[in-house]
């Protein structure tokens, strides 16, 4: 029987990074084994990995020689980074030098890539639509991520480009859940009028990677983008409202209200939405459920979902 290869996965203890362990780890007949890389290897996340399975090892992805170290010797390398953690664009092109440079060094046969579009491309900086944020970005936690894609081919890594999309966990992660109004009913609040937004359950992002990795060498050198659903915020709200068994109500605003609301992260996340809203049809297109379906049979739907949560979503 042919050795299992190695996928070394960052943020192996994060959303993105478990989903994708997870999913080689539960399959018995997997031609891979997972190396978790983590910055404690000694957290919960990692102790649960390790008992799955996996090699938990140390890794740091604002070091370049502990990412060449934990990739050594890998097959794939799935490479994500978390903006939230620090909300520093530089800081984000950064860290994705280092994975493509450690994913070089360690020769990595197939890297796949967790980044974003570029809205400048739609929204130049000189286009008054939505503000400029950081001098010289639109959505910086997008085009951060799309500004770092050129260091992987420039270094020739071969490597897919996976566009992911908004996920459902942010209804308990991120206060997007449903909050009580001054009137006592239950609003969740979103500028993104009746535009689909294209969302998934983030385990299901690593369900699709795993998916990718299968395919060998089919989809390196091109841009992917995944999606559980392309969801209205009414229809949204019709789920949960349905599963929690309490009236939930889109409560649209507007891009700038939204961006007003002064929450770390609001003006970025302002327009995003503004973004996926004004260019609904592209950007669902770049996400299509059909492809997403192909890699990973199993996609859940937000209902399933909000079932399977129900009791994690907060009523704040």
């Amino acid at each position: 029987m042919a050795e299992k290869r190695i996928i070394a996965i960052t943020g192996a203890t994060g959303a993105q990074g478990g989903g994708l362990a997870r999913a080689i780890l539960n399959d018995k007949n997997s031609p891979f084994k997972v190396r978790a890389i983590t910055r404690d290897v000694n957290s919960d996340k990692a102790k649960e990995l390790k008992k799955l399975g996996a090699d938990v090892v140390q890794g740091n992805i604002d070091e370049e020689e502990s990412i060449k170290k934990a990739f050594e010797g890998a097959y794939g390398a799935y490479c994500v980074t978390f903006y939230w953690a620090h909300m520093s664009p530089e800081r984000e092109i950064s860290n994705a030098h280092n994975l493509a440079k450690a994913a070089k060094h360690a020769g990595i046969k197939h890297a796949i890539w967790s980044t974003f579009e570029d809205t400048r491309k739609k929204v130049p900086l000189s286009d008054n639509r939505m503000p400029t944020l950081n001098g010289k970005y639109k959505v910086p936690h997008f085009d951060a991520k799309a500004e770092a894609d050129h260091y992987f081919t420039d270094l020739g890594v071969p490597t897919t480009f996976l566009l992911t999309s908004f996920y459902w966990e942010n209804l308990i992660y991120f206060g997007e859940g449903p909050k009580k109004g001054p009137d006592g009913k239950y609003y969740i609040t979103f500028p993104m009028g009746d535009k689909k937004l294209p969302s998934l359950t983030s385990e299901d992002i690593g369900k699709c990677a795993y998916g990718l990795f299968k395919l060998e060498n089919e989809f390196i050198g091109k841009t992917v983008g995944v999606a559980g659903e392309h969801l209205t915020m009414n229809k949204m709200a019709d789920s949960l409202t349905k599963v929690l068994g309490v009236d939930i109500i889109y409560n649209e605003v507007t891009p700038d209200m939204f961006r007003s609301f002064g929450f770390p992260g609001a003006d970025d996340l302002g327009n995003m939405f503004q973004y996926n809203r004004d260019f609904e049809e592209d950007f669902c297109n770049l996400r299509n459920l059909d492809f997403s379906r192909s890699l990973n049979p199993d996609l859940m739907s937000f209902e399933k979902w909000v079932i399977n949560n129900k009791n994690r979503i907060p009523l704040q």
